[in-house]
């Protein structure tokens, strides 16, 4: 049961469950109904490779700076144990994607998202085009949501998506900001600081909020 808490820990919990989440409401607003849960389940898989494979490249860096809070770094989690469950966890995601509710189109597009962000993980964060994974991940989820409804991805849905995940992208950094600079951590978020990220995430959340105002539709 601790290791099960911890494997839930590793998988960056709070933001796995949102993004299942909006998902799942996503899926009923384009009228999945029942599909939901699937749907929902198929996201979840993929926020835990995404999560662990973070956590998984992150612990040399994170028993450097002591984060104790990780369970990796405590000792709650073993990092044999977390390898295992990302080499089961990988072609479940697969499974419960491709022949789920999303279909072959619309699973390949969502994992297409997971790829990119599990790339973050292992090559963006130390890159100046950090925000590119970023971006076509929060545009492949909801576009492979629309496919599974049997609808062509609205312009405002997948680069909204875009959008706000660049958004997101330098919000997430800022409490790490310090350490990830000593550690050589170059992404365009530690490469702008953190007066540069703020006005970044603002900037590309009103040019959200503006793009979504101008170019929503309700789908129907």
């Amino acid at each position: 049961m601790k290791s099960l808490a911890a494997l839930l820990k590793a998988s960056h919990f709070g933001p796995t469950l949102i993004v299942t989440m909006i998902s799942a409401l996503l899926s009923l607003y384009l009228g999945m109904g029942a599909q939901t849960p699937l749907v929902a389940f198929g996201v979840f898989t993929g926020q835990l490779l995404v999560g662990w494979s973070n956590d998984l490249i992150d612990f040399q860096d994170d028993l450097n700076h002591q984060r104790a809070n990780k369970p990796l770094v405590s000792g709650d989690l073993d990092l044999s144990l977390l390898r295992r469950w990302m080499i089961w966890m990988l072609p479940i995601s697969f499974l419960a994607n491709l022949a789920g509710p999303l279909g072959i189109k619309g699973g390949l597009t969502h994992m297409l998202g997971i790829l990119f962000g599990v790339a973050y993980n292992f090559y963006f964060k130390f890159s100046p085009l950090s925000p590119l994974a970023y971006a076509i991940a929060f545009a492949a989820l909801p576009a492979s949501i629309a496919i599974g409804a049997g609808i062509s991805p609205p312009l405002w849905l997948a680069l909204g998506g875009s959008i706000f995940g660049v958004s997101a992208h330098f919000v997430n950094v800022l409490k790490d900001m310090k350490e990830d600079r000593a550690s050589g951590i170059g992404g365009l978020p530690q490469r702008l600081g953190i007066k540069g990220s703020i006005i970044a995430a603002l900037i590309c959340l009103i040019a959200g909020l503006i793009f979504l105002v101008a170019t929503f539709e309700p789908v129907s």
